[in-house]
């Protein structure tokens, strides 16, 4: 199984992963969230995952686009509040539908003795922080209770493996906007490769794989151009 998160509108880098693991082999890609904003291409994102037909999980972002009142709880940062209400603008009432069809979590059975567990930020909520760096005991109140052979999630565009407690803790990192280090709201380097994970369980033996794909900084650049997304500049300086 493949888990990629946080595309972020970025159609170039979620071909690249896409043709990726069509080089690998997978038997099933789950989303966890944050598929649409910042990036120059949300449409041609959104209709790559509904053509995939894969489960999608409601990120913080994705939440954005159906309420428009709630980015203002996250941030106030007028870019990234200008590039959210861009990207509504994009979207057609069928897009926006779709994108009501996610879920804030999911449980999938890997094997008769494997589970793994899915969400954006942690379980109890998408705009929550899991890091490597976070002390055990926070991250028992952050889990909520829950324990199950693997746990993912996405949101901080920071690819991680940690174990806790028995449980192996996963985040595949972003395939549209990986960061260099976590920023915490402030503003990012971003990477010119994509990451996702892989996960797959034989008999109770688990094995979590992270991957990173290169992408062509010109490329990007250009797409980042041909938009009047407002995070247009910005997107064209990281990949300069």
């Amino acid at each position: 199984m493949a888990l990629i998160s946080d595309l972020h509108g970025n159609e170039l880098a979620l071909e690249a992963v896409l043709d990726d693991l069509a080089r690998t082999g997978v038997d099933r890609i789950v989303c966890l969230g944050d598929v649409a904003t910042l990036g120059p291409r949300p449409g041609a994102v959104l209709a790559r995952l509904r053509a995939l037909g894969c489960a999608c999980i409601l990120g913080n972002h994705d939440e954005f686009l159906l309420d428009p009142q709630l980015v203002h709880t996250y941030t106030e940062l007028p870019i990234i509040v200008e590039a959210v209400d861009w990207c509504r603008r994009q979207l057609s009432s069928s897009e926006l539908d779709f994108v009501r069809t996610f879920q804030a979590g999911l449980e999938i059975a890997l094997d008769d003795q494997a589970t793994l567990t899915l969400f954006h930020g942690s379980p109890r909520s998408h705009m929550e922080d899991l890091l490597a760096t976070t002390p055990p005991d926070e991250l028992d109140r952050l889990l909520d209770g829950r324990s199950t052979t693997v746990m993912a999630g996405g949101h901080t565009h920071i690819q991680m493996l940690r174990q806790h407690r028995g449980s192996l803790l996963v985040n595949p990192g972003s395939v549209g906007l990986a960061f260099k280090e976590y920023v915490s709201g402030g503003p990012p380097t971003v990477l010119a490769h994509a990451e996702y994970a892989t996960v797959e369980s034989r008999d109770g033996v688990v094995e979590v794989s992270l991957r990173r794909v290169p992408l062509d900084r010109r490329a990007l650049r250009e797409a980042a151009a041909a938009s009047d997304n407002p995070m247009r500049s910005v997107l064209e300086q990281q990949y300069a």
